[in-house]
């Protein structure tokens, strides 16, 4: 099987504040993980719900898709974090693995998994990643308010 695809490497905009931070430890808390974000992503604004066209569904999904991975094939803890800049919305996967840099899967048969980043890369505005110290960051642009 071919390596996959890296995906590319930047910071997300400067101008992001925090909204809101999750610590994931456990594929069994990405369903709360998914509850708290939607309403959050309600309460801020975000663009309304329209099955998986709504940009809150979509990131909901992505951050999901995101945190999977980090919890699969990072290192703990798993931090995901929303951040606006007031124009868009910015999500953040933190993982503690930062020299495994994230690459989307290709050549993969239905079934055995690798489709979060295409999932990510198909939705949003667009996802980089970036190391800093211990940790890795990757990241989504989706529009906002």
């Amino acid at each position: 099987m071919p390596p996959g695809v890296e995906i590319e490497a930047s910071r997300p905009p400067q101008d992001s504040e925090l909204v809101a931070r999750w610590a994931v430890e456990a594929p069994d808390q990405l369903s709360a993980l998914r509850a708290d974000l939607g309403r959050t992503l309600r309460e801020t604004g975000a663009p309304p719900s329209g099955g998986l066209t709504g940009v809150a569904d979509q990131m909901v999904l992505v951050a999901s898709e995101l945190a999977t991975n980090a919890i699969l094939h990072g290192l703990p803890p798993t931090i995901v974090q929303l951040m606006t800049t007031g124009e868009e919305f910015v999500l953040d996967v933190i993982d503690h693995a930062p020299s495994a840099a994230p690459e989307v899967a290709t050549d993969r048969a239905p079934g055995e998994g690798g489709l979060g980043l295409q999932i990510a890369k198909r939705m949003a505005m667009n996802v980089a990643w970036f190391s800093e110290g211990r940790a890795k960051h990757v990241w989504a642009r989706f529009p906002g308010p």
